[in-house]
């Protein structure tokens, strides 16, 4: 069986460290895309593209076999209505939980299984910014059209994104759609936020595992962004570097008014547990009991559910608002 090595992401590699295993209900339920399957609309004549890599992609006729091998292209296209024509993913493709049914052929942080990907004829495999590079040639040496689409920097990125993979799958109408649904709830969330002038600050907790130095999200992350635009201050925006780790007696000199903890959704790590750490009881997130747990999917994987993310944020940072 052919396979294809994956390289770790220095994030990813802190989220499966964590030990933690407890769960609790995530303290609001996001809203999901439609993602009733619609028949693709027509696209005349041969697409020619190119991607983030540089490389000029060619299809006669928009993808109806596509190989999605990033959660977030899964999100993406199951958003706009191409699901059906979703036919493998990578083993971290678990939304919408349609997706759950679709051939697994591995990835993420293990192994693509290229035998199984070779048997479900895909007509393009699509790639993410989480796959390495070098797997862009191995899938072409085995004969596979490839498209490798960037993380985008900000939400009108995003939207970018969208069109993209519309062109590829043939339903760009669809998108157009969605698009305008997300930019308006967007624009709803800038309306309530505009004049708060209490941003309370705020520390995101992406890995607590050693809680003398938990992980948290620097500037110009996704998280930072989201945060920011929710009516807050991100904590991590003063540090320097995407991902980065800051010791707990700064932590507690900076003093958090909200801890977010990301590392529920892939540690399980609750409100009670950080309540129980050493000399975290004097932060003022802890002792007005501002500790919240967070799906990280939310922000971390950049589709239609950033704004899922987003309107999650505000409605925490700002609750007033939403009464």
């Amino acid at each position: 069986m052919k396979t294809v090595n994956r390289h770790w992401l220095i994030i990813m590699a802190c989220f499966l460290i964590l030990l933690l295993s407890a769960c609790q209900p995530a303290a609001q339920a996001p809203t999901t895309p439609d993602i009733t399957p619609i028949p693709p609309t027509t696209t005349p004549g041969p697409i020619v593209i190119t991607d983030s890599l540089g490389t000029t992609l060619t299809l006669e006729k928009p993808a109806q076999r596509v190989a999605s091998l990033a959660p977030s292209n899964t999100e993406i296209l199951f958003a706009m209505g191409a699901g059906n024509q979703v036919v493998a993913r990578d083993s971290f493709s678990d939304f919408p939980e349609q997706a759950n049914q679709i051939t697994n052929v591995g990835g993420g942080f293990g192994e693509i299984d290229t035998e199984s990907l070779v048997s479900m004829q895909p007509d393009l495999v699509l790639l993410a910014e989480i796959n390495p590079v070098e797997q862009v040639q191995t899938l072409e040496d085995l004969g596979f059209k490839v498209f490798y689409l960037n993380n985008p920097k900000d939400l009108e990125g995003m939207y970018e994104n969208l069109r993209i993979v519309a062109l590829l799958v043939g339903h760009e109408s669809e998108a157009e759609t969605l698009i305008e649904g997300l930019q308006a709830r967007v624009a709803e969330i800038d309306r309530k936020v505009a004049n708060v002038s209490d941003r309370p600050l705020v520390f995101y907790e992406l890995d607590g595992t050693d809680p003398n130095a938990p992980w948290t999200s620097g500037p110009g992350t996704f998280i930072d962004l989201l945060l920011a635009r929710a009516g807050g201050d991100n904590l991590g925006n003063s540090l320097e570097g995407a991902w980065v780790q800051i010791s707990v007696e700064e932590l507690i000199a900076k003093n958090p008014d909200i801890i977010l903890l990301g590392d529920f959704t892939y540690g399980g790590v609750k409100p009670e547990d950080v309540i129980a750490r050493p000399g975290w009881g004097t932060i003022t997130a802890v002792q007005n009991q501002r500790v919240y747990p967070f799906d990280d999917n939310m922000v971390s994987r950049p589709g239609p559910r950033m704004v899922d993310g987003l309107e999650a944020l505000a409605k925490l940072l700002h609750p007033e608002l939403f009464e």
